[in-house]
């Protein structure tokens, strides 16, 4: 992913026009191009994503997530490690000390409750139930984000 510096100027042309030899060999030296994609990197949004629809039910299933977007470059995998705990594992170190946070609802259930929490930067924790029991059964159609701050 390129990065435009800040002072940089440009003009944009079609794919199609041909850009080299346009200018002196001094002038061609300095020319850098950006694409459109290069532009849209540049100007992000300050922070990677990982959203979810998130369902689970029966003993001892994991829950299933619909992932809606995911930009971290990881790979999520979950699993159940106790009634309503379940941990997410990525393929890759993300989950950046006091820059993750998570948003996480449980979706069409009544008085559920939910907890997050970063075990570590491969590591991400919830809990669902209610208030004063961990409990499966409580993710239905939920909705799950993780940002991870730049």
């Amino acid at each position: 992913m390129a990065i435009i510096p800040n002072a940089q100027q440009f003009h944009t042309l079609s794919s199609t026009v041909d850009t080299t030899e346009r200018g002196s060999a001094l002038a061609n030296a300095s020319r850098e191009v950006y694409t459109m994609q290069d532009i849209k990197d540049s100007a992000g949004p300050g922070y990677k994503i990982y959203a979810a629809i998130m369902n689970q039910s029966g003993i001892p299933e994991p829950p299933t997530a619909t992932v809606l977007k995911n930009t971290t470059g990881a790979t999520f995998t979950w699993t159940r490690f106790g009634a309503g705990q379940y941990r997410v594992e990525t393929s890759s170190p993300v989950f950046t000390a006091n820059k993750t946070v998570a948003t996480l609802n449980v979706g069409n259930i009544d008085f559920g409750s939910t907890a997050w929490a970063r075990n570590n930067d491969s590591f991400l924790q919830i809990e669902t139930g209610t208030s004063s029991t961990k409990l499966d059964g409580y993710l239905n159609n939920g909705y799950l984000e993780i940002l991870i701050y730049d």
